[in-house]
């Protein structure tokens, strides 16, 4: 695909996590993606498979908010297989706090796939709003 199909792709799944809809993500990430979480903080790591991503990371911040997770991108870049994306949260806990975070994500997409997602954001807000992510999560496929 080219750089333009890509940030196309990318686009269409923040447009559906800004309406708190759609499975273009699930749809189109790959079997073995990998969504690395940037920093050294209890988040931090490498979530390796659809089921790690989706009931693992995913799944432990879907029992925290109080609605579908919700993500409005304003910026992106594409270049090659890589579209950098730069969004904030919008988003509110089940004990009422507002989880609005910033981030840049690179996304890199290969055959029309996602093959990997970086997340840098602001890990101090994660860990005093939605807490340590549990020991206990599998952070990999298997």
């Amino acid at each position: 695909m080219s750089a333009e199909a890509n940030k196309k792709l990318i686009q269409q799944i923040f447009a559906d996590s800004a309406n708190r809809s759609g499975t273009t993500f699930i749809d189109n990430i790959a079997e073995d993606v990998t969504w690395v979480v940037m920093g050294q903080y209890s988040w931090s790591g490498i979530y390796t498979g659809k089921e790690a991503i989706t009931n693992g990371l995913l799944g432990h911040l879907r029992t925290l908010l109080t609605d579908r997770a919700r993500t409005v991108a304003f910026n992106f870049v594409a270049e090659g297989d890589a579209v950098v994306v730069e969004a904030k949260g919008d988003n509110v806990t089940k004990t009422g706090d507002r989880y609005d975070n910033e981030y840049c994500m690179v996304w890199r997409v290969e055959n029309g796939k996602i093959k990997q997602i970086k997340e840098y954001c602001d890990t101090a807000l994660v860990e005093r709003v939605l807490g340590p992510f549990p020991k206990s999560q599998s952070r990999a496929a298997g």
